[in-house]
């Protein structure tokens, strides 16, 4: 599965998609492949505020379990509860159908930062 060159991605293996004011979160490929089976992905509930740097929730696997950190400030505005039901939709589709929040966004500024597809690849050899 390539990356999809369509968003940012953070040093700790999130991914950030822009529409409008709105940035829907996710993690990549080569974090699910380091957690090996997801079991279990909790995040923080709608209407939360979060700032730049801020965890979003957890994501549990059977090695260990990670934190997932937000490049933007804002409101989160919906969480994936498909995900939360079935935490192996993240080890399936952690592109499309894995997003974890949709948070409208009132500071983006650390997300021109962010490395886009093609340096995310060359830095963790895909």
């Amino acid at each position: 599965m390539s990356t999809p060159s369509d968003r940012v991605y953070s040093e700790s293996h999130e991914w950030f998609k822009t529409e409008g004011d709105v940035v829907t979160v996710g993690i990549t490929r080569f974090a699910v492949d380091a957690l090996t089976d997801v079991t279990y992905a909790q995040m923080k509930a709608a209407g939360t505020h979060v700032k730049t740097g801020d965890s979003l929730g957890e994501i549990e696997s059977v090695k260990t379990t990670s934190d997932v950190y937000s490049l933007v400030g804002g409101t989160i505005e919906a969480v994936n509860g498909a995900v939360a039901e079935d935490p192996s939709i993240l080890n399936s589709d952690p592109y499309e159908r894995g997003w974890l929040v949709k948070i409208r966004a009132t500071d983006t500024s650390a997300l021109t930062k962010a490395m886009d597809a093609a340096t995310y690849d060359a830095k963790h050899g895909h």
